[in-house]
């Protein structure tokens, strides 16, 4: 079993925190109002969601876990488009779809195939690893749209050089969908070449400070970087590839109102 931490303890640690703001006071680096906010947005969400995990698995009910899992989705798909400078009007319900098939793919694989748990919907497993698998795949989710429009938009006149040409659409962007997949998964690949020497993994490294033994860990921890890499390299192609109708019009010229304006 894991120590608990008491608020001593908790408060030592956030005392810790002293240590950057002190850091960008010195260097003026105009980062200690927003740190400050974002430690106490993280504090206030994970009580939160502690709470609404701990009746989320003891109701252990599929359609809670999955409205859930719903929400976490809704957030995250937001989250990227923003972060990539995207407007979700345009674009919100294809990432979502996007988003949600390469997530429920890997984590109902994971779930059903390989750790067969009983009921097949237990909340324990379903809303936790879905939740690893969406924070680990948000970054290259941004990376991937990010990089592929912001190519084209630079690039613009190549693009319709290509279009000239006689390219088709899916032709012309080649060249900077490849680009954009390589930026999105080669961290990931990096992430996995270096694991278990450069770094110990969270989901492990929770195991063990759990009580599991360290053998156990593993094979999870293997288990969920399989899905994770796995669903970064669907996400990220398919959030382009569906995007394409909403970002180009019937003449095939990009459409900059899926942009958010410059501030």
């Amino acid at each position: 079993m894991s120590v608990d931490l008491s608020i001593a303890s908790m408060l030592a640690m956030y005392g810790l925190m002293v240590v950057p703001l002190a850091i960008f006071f010195y260097l003026q680096l105009g980062l200690i109002r927003d740190t400050l906010e974002a430690m106490l947005r993280m504090t206030v969400q994970l009580i939160l969601v502690g709470l609404y995990l701990k009746y989320i698995f003891q109701w252990n009910n599929p359609l809670v876990s999955l409205a859930w899992v719903a929400v976490m989705m809704i957030v995250a798909n937001t989250s990227t488009l923003k972060k990539a400078g995207l407007r979700c009007r345009l674009l919100f319900w294809r990432t979502l779809a996007s988003i949600a098939g390469s997530t429920l793919l890997t984590s109902g694989w994971f779930i059903v195939v390989s750790i067969r748990p009983d009921p097949i919907y237990e909340a324990r497993y379903l809303v936790p690893i879905t939740g690893m698998i969406l924070g680990n795949c948000l970054r290259s989710n941004v990376l991937s749209l990010e990089r592929f429009y912001s190519g084209i938009r630079k690039n613009e006149e190549e693009f319709t050089t290509y279009l000239m040409l006689g390219a088709t659409l899916r032709e012309a962007v080649r060249p900077y969908l490849r680009d954009a997949l390589k930026a999105a998964l080669n961290p990931s690949i990096a992430t996995m070449a270096t694991m278990g020497i450069v770094s110990l993994p969270g989901m492990m490294t929770g195991q063990i400070l759990g009580g599991a033994l360290p053998v156990e860990a593993i094979k999870y921890q293997i288990g969920i970087m399989f899905c994770i890499f796995t669903s970064t390299a669907v996400a990220a192609l398919t959030n382009i590839l569906l995007s394409l109708p909403a970002a180009f019009d019937d003449h095939q010229r990009l459409n900059h109102a899926i942009f958010h304006p410059s501030p």
